[in-house]
């Protein structure tokens, strides 16, 4: 199991990852050093009864205590295997700790509540290859990643981090020492599921099948001319609202169908599916 060295050498790695100070305009996290965001250090510097300051200003001490305390012992780091650990530590840093232990309980089959029990533990003491499960935990991962609107602007940076931690984690839970990583910038961006792209909306289908505007516009004016269907010309016309009638429901039945399959699909990646 993973102890003081583990935590070390996780650390060590992600602050490659993290780099020094950045304040992206399109970083969730805004003002950030080494990984630690503004808001983390002013509630750190409070609960020591210190004024805050710029995290601009942050100290090597500060900085190890806040990421053991609020992500390395929070996720039960202490309690993973080696390699496993890393690739949830480094998860808790860049997107929190609840999201990164629900990677962790997804990839082991156990109830994925953010927090690691007793349940949580076991299932992974039990599973038989800690290799394939850091390569699950960052498949997770990554398609949480694409699932954000920040996609576009981090993507490049957060695909080499998550390689990086493959890797790494991979050697590490093979008892090897792994390959050396390189800070790619865009990859400390802060991942937050409060970014996550909108499902498409249902609506449109659910107007076209549920007679909404389009199709009771349709029927109504069926309903009116076929009185006078008898008039080859208003036969047409009906006959012609028909098949548009028809063209509609279906459209709007296949739009329908179309977006539950990318809403249940968001929703899987995020790890908001019921």
């Amino acid at each position: 199991m993973a102890g003081v060295s583990e935590f070390n050498r996780s650390l060590a790695k992600v602050l490659v990852h993290e780099g020094g100070y950045v304040n992206h305009p399109r970083d969730p996290g805004g003002a950030t050093n080494q990984g630690v965001t503004q808001r983390v250090y002013d509630d750190y510097r409070r609960s020591l009864g210190v004024k805050p300051q710029s995290v601009k200003l942050l100290a090597d001490g500060e900085r190890d205590s806040i990421y053991r305390a609020r992500y390395w012992a929070l996720a039960k780091c202490d309690s993973l295997p080696a390699g496993v650990s890393y690739a949830v530590f480094d998860g808790a840093v860049n997107s929190g700790v609840s999201r990164s232990v629900k990677w962790l309980q997804r990839a082991v089959g156990v109830t994925a509540d953010g927090v690691v029990g007793t349940e949580t533990l076991n299932a992974v003491r039990a599973h038989p290859n800690h290799d394939a499960l850091i390569a699950k935990i960052i498949e997770l991962r990554m398609r949480f990643l694409k699932a954000l609107k920040t996609w576009k602007t981090f993507g490049k940076g957060w695909t080499r981090r998550l390689e990086g931690v493959l890797a790494v984690g991979q050697a590490w839970a093979m008892g090897d020492v792994g390959p050396e990583i390189a800070y790619v910038p865009g990859g400390e961006a802060k991942a937050r599921v409060e970014d996550a792209k909108k499902a498409p909306p249902k609506a449109p289908g659910d107007i076209a099948v549920g007679g909404g505007t389009a199709g009771t516009v349709i029927t109504q004016a069926i309903d009116q001319l076929t009185p006078f269907a008898n008039l080859e010309f208003v036969a047409k016309v009906v006959a012609v609202l028909s098949v548009a009638g028809v063209v509609v429901a279906v459209g709007g039945m296949a739009y329908r169908t179309w977006a539950k399959r990318k809403a249940d699909t968001l929703a899987d990646a995020l790890g908001t599916a019921p």
